[in-house]
């Protein structure tokens, strides 16, 4: 019989998910604590993300004698990738810190920060700080980001 998979220990996301902004970062695949603790903690004011995530594309490798096609792993790409926190109506918000143009790395800690869990680093650069506007919500920006090289998953949390 075969040996089933550990069962999880489900979780809601919101008060443990921990996403950080890290100015700098010697080696992405592994973040110190004295980096780490540099960074901004963000998820205090995040209310909405999306992307941060990979994906492999897969290439087809047909061979004559067969009608079969298989394939192989291929490109690693990120999907678009935003964040959007609450405005402040004095101005003093996210846009002081994630300015257009700003390289750095997002750390997303999704149980916490916990030493001996995991986590994943993407290396980034701002793309925008968009305003969304609606009628009937309150005030936000969206910090769009470019993923600028392959990042660091299931990276090992520091003590």
């Amino acid at each position: 019989m075969s040996t089933p998979i550990n069962a999880s220990t489900r979780y809601y996301r919101r008060g443990i998910t921990k996403v950080l902004w890290l100015p700098a970062v010697a080696n992405k695949s592994a973040p110190t604590r004295s980096e780490i603790n540099a960074g901004t903690a963000l998820e205090g004011e995040t209310g909405a993300m999306a992307g941060w995530q990979t994906t492999s594309g897969t290439v087809p490798t047909p061979a004559l004698g067969s009608r079969f096609t298989p394939v192989v792993g291929g490109e690693i790409t990120a999907a678009d990738s935003s964040l959007t926190f609450w405005a402040s109506k004095d101005g003093d918000d996210v846009r002081t810190l994630l300015v257009r143009e700003a390289t750095g790395f997002i750390v997303w800690m999704d149980e916490g920060d916990v030493a001996g869990q995991t986590m994943d680093v993407y290396p980034v650069t701002v793309t925008s700080q968009a305003k969304v506007r609606e009628l009937d919500q309150a005030a936000q920006i969206m910090a769009q980001f470019a993923i600028t090289s392959e990042p660091a998953e299931n990276v090992t949390i520091p003590a």
